[in-house]
């Protein structure tokens, strides 16, 4: 208990105190337990269901995070929430937030943006950047790859872009399921249309997860296909190009 109030508490599969990829500079990473998606290339299966993980209070969190507020501060970093998918739990992800814009402590959301809007928007009140990933433009493509459909995730882009929320816009390229032109090109179309992109992130598929799938006991589907070559990659960078977006 904490000035008579019940401490707000979620559910997190791990952290990452260093983290460099989920956002500028140097961010403690929170990487929360539960996710909708069940994407082909999960680096984080283990993340699937909401009640495993470990339960921690954002009091906890707090605690942990200020012991590296000097580091994100020097470097223009702060805190980024991952998953799985973080708006499954919102009152926890805005609590943590709001402590640590408190603090004057940058905050990141990384999502999919397969959400209901009106579970977004509270959140979004204490977000500084979004981490939106986008699968695929091709509706069939995107359900091929997560199971599920894709407009809630273009209309969550589509939100962000009204009320001018920053936004990455990363995009995962597999050979022989993500990379098809047309589906790039869409892509690129939908980005151009919006007003709140920052930067366009392309990333070239990998399967450093495979091994956790095997462990749990998950088929891997895409044990036989390759890692996304430089080739690949500058191909797409150069769709992107064709809508003035430089993806890195």
């Amino acid at each position: 208990m904490t000035n008579g109030t019940k401490q707000t508490k979620g559910r997190i599969h791990s952290i990452e105190t260093c983290g460099t990829v989920d956002g500028p500079g140097i961010r403690y990473v929170i990487f929360t337990q539960g996710c909708p998606l069940r994407c082909l290339y999960c680096h984080n299966p283990d993340c699937r269901y909401p009640n495993d993980g470990k339960e921690v209070t954002v009091d906890e969190l707090i605690v942990d995070i200020q012991k590296y507020h000097s580091y994100m501060k020097f470097s223009g970093g702060g805190v980024t929430i991952s998953g799985g998918e973080p708006l499954m739990q919102p009152e926890f992800i805005i609590e943590i937030f709001r402590r640590c814009q408190e603090l004057g402590i940058h905050t990141v959301l990384d999502t999919s943006g397969y959400v209901k809007l009106a579970t977004a928007k509270p959140v979004l009140d204490r977000v500084d950047l979004v981490l939106l990933d986008i699968k695929s433009f091709d509706p069939q493509i995107y359900h091929q790859i997560t199971s599920v459909s894709l407009e809630p995730t273009l209309n969550f882009a589509r939100y962000l872009s009204s009320i001018n929320k920053p936004v990455w816009i990363r995009f995962v390229l597999v050979p022989d399921l993500s990379d098809p032109p047309h589906n790039i090109r869409g892509l690129a179309k939908f980005i151009s249309s919006l007003n709140n992109v920052d930067r366009v992130e392309i990333l070239p598929f990998h399967k450093m997860g495979e091994y956790k799938w095997e462990q749990l006991g998950y088929e891997y589907q895409l044990k036989n296909t390759l890692s996304a070559s430089p080739e690949l990659v500058t191909t797409a960078k150069n769709i992107f190009q064709e809508y003035s977006i430089t993806a890195y």
